[in-house]
């Protein structure tokens, strides 16, 4: 009887392994390509200290959450007009690949792979490039004629907050408390709310405008009071913001919010880098006549906790930092606050970060790779976003760089605030602020870091300003790739110079409002070069970002 139990009990594991396979086999290409785009965000928690909060706050934070899913709402509409339907089809059926797919759509705010240069993973339809803020049909051309032959349209057509949209054989512009006005008129009764129980008067002041800017569409009031936010507990931002969701011309704004809490401890300790703004305007390496002395320089600075996000900055890969206003009116008056988000940051080099530079690094330089420093570029990256060209003239006339650069702009502004980002610190170093050990951490820290953004995709502003850094100092030297070990390292004697060179390249395109220049410069950097193309292949297997689990969402179900 021995004899014959081995051999059933073989026959039988291979039995069991055919059907195993057999599963896997017969598991549709549609579920397995779902599966592998949302396993590339690994679920993170980020829980909040609420014993730090009264009862009062509490309900402050509660009233503010509650308006955040709103933004979450309107911002699930700039992105796509086909949208809501999608979502709500998705949750009416009950199949496998329905149910992977509304789990991809709500990470990606629609059904356009946004790691994948907005390829659908729903339908087959692409996404218009100026999402849902011009008329789908509506061409880059088509706009430009408009403004030309009706020139007094063109203040409303190209600010941040409005929509155009067809009226007959007219195009107009629609202001966004008009075209979402119950939904704005809703948040900002939530904003009042929240005013109500703020005991800090700065809060309340800040939630009574930011309300009121929701019904007037004039936002500069109370972007005016934010930065004048002082000894309070509640971080909160809300409103639209950032323009890069509207790739045609990065003129619209797109709804946020970023709820959190204050870290006094952590943002004392970033208070030292306030008086050295000025004196990075001065170290930009361009003629003295393009550097911009006339913006505020308050520079607050803040160390968060995240709470819960909403709207853009939600959508796909997470925010590490913001700083806002974008408004260049507030930014001439009071300049701009850095907001930095601590367990955020924390999650990403643990989980990403880290895992990325061990792949791609070569061993003799991952001694450089510290949280200090990635955190500090963090904080850097947005101060510089601070310092540089803002109102400018071209040809005689006032205006902005964003203006003047159009779709470019997004690309060219994260690349200047990342090259500044290490610039700066380097300036850190040379003023004292920082050990002398700190330049090489913070070079090697942002390489293993541009593996971390360019799989965000080159298309993304971020990525595509990682891109052409990488892609630079790989030309001149300033990087080396080793195609044998598969590494990349830095060139400490060449990386300094050469980053300075690209600094002033990218600073005087602004400068100049030089569109054709930027649109160069893209083309020829903002690239998956083979040596990217090869590093990247080998992350394949890794998360390509996290994936926030909100306590709070559990809280108030």
């Amino acid at each position: 009887m021995k004899h014959l139990i081995y051999p059933l009990f073989i026959i039988s594991l291979i039995l069991w392994g055919c059907e195993t396979h057999n599963d896997k086999m017969q598991e549709p290409e549609e579920i397995t390509m779902l599966k592998e785009k949302i396993a590339k965000f690994v679920p993170t928690e980020l829980k909040y200290d609420s014993s730090i909060l009264d009862e009062r706050e509490k309900t402050v934070v509660e009233k503010l959450y509650q308006a955040s899913k709103i933004m979450d709402e309107i911002f699930l509409e700039q992105v796509y007009s086909k949208n809501d339907q999608i979502k709500n089809d998705l949750i009416k059926s009950n199949t496998e690949e329905a149910k992977l797919q509304l789990e991809l759509f709500n990470i990606m705010f629609g059904p356009f792979d946004r790691l994948e240069h907005d390829a659908p993973f729903i339908g087959t339809e692409k996404k218009p490039l100026g999402a849902n803020f011009y008329p789908e049909d509506m061409t880059k051309e088509e706009f430009e004629n408009w403004i030309k032959n009706h020139p007094k349209d063109e203040k409303a057509f190209t600010n941040e907050f409005t929509v155009i949209r067809r009226d007959g054989d007219k195009l107009v512009a629609i202001p966004y408390s008009e075209f979402w006005k119950d939904k704005l008129t809703e948040a900002s009764k939530l904003l009042k709310e929240a005013a109500e129980y703020a005991d800090n008067p700065t809060l309340k002041k800040y939630l009574n405008s930011r309300a009121d800017a929701f019904l007037s569409n004039d936002y500069y009031q109370s972007d005016m009071d934010w930065m004048d936010l002082k000894n309070h507990k509640i971080e909160i931002v809300i409103g639209p913001y950032e323009v890069y969701e509207d790739e045609m011309f990065n003129y619209k704004a797109s709804f946020e919010s970023f709820l959190t809490l204050k870290d006094p401890v952590e943002s004392e300790k970033l208070d030292v880098f306030k008086k050295y703004l000025r004196d990075m305007e001065i170290h930009l390496p361009i003629p003295d006549q393009y550097k911009n002395f006339e913006r505020g320089s308050e520079s607050p600075l803040a160390v968060v906790n995240e709470i819960f996000t909403a709207g853009d900055t939600k959508a796909g890969v997470q925010t590490l930092a913001f700083n806002l206003p974008n408004d260049e009116r507030v930014r001439k008056a009071k300049g701009s606050k850095k907001v930095m988000l601590k367990n955020v940051a924390h999650a990403k080099y643990d989980k990403l970060l880290i895992p990325i530079a061990n792949i791609v690094l070569d061993p003799d330089q991952l001694q450089y790779v510290t949280f200090n420093s990635f955190f500090t570029h963090t904080l850097m990256h947005e101060m510089s976003h601070g310092i540089g060209p803002g109102f400018i003239k071209v040809d005689g006339r006032d205006t902005e760089v964003r203006k003047e650069l159009k779709e470019t702009y997004a690309t060219l502004e994260e690349c200047k605030a990342d090259i500044l980002g290490m610039y700066n610190n380097v300036f850190m170093v040379e003023k004292g602020v920082f050990p002398e050990s700190f330049e090489k951490e913070t070079y090697a820290t942002f390489l293993a870091g541009i593996f971390r953004s360019v799989r965000f995709g080159i298309n993304e502003a971020h990525g595509g300003g990682n891109a052409i850094i990488y892609n630079y100092l790989i030309e001149k030297g300033g990087y080396e790739y080793n195609p044998e070990t598969q590494k990349v390292k830095v060139n400490f004697g060449k990386v300094g110079s050469e980053l300075r060179n690209l600094a002033n390249l990218i600073l005087m395109i602004q400068a100049k409002g030089d569109y054709q220049g930027a649109k160069d410069l893209i083309a020829k950097f903002a690239v998956n070069s083979p040596s990217m193309q090869t590093l990247r292949d080998k992350l394949s297997s890794l998360p390509v970002d996290i994936k926030p689990v909100y306590e709070i969402e559990e809280t108030y179900k």
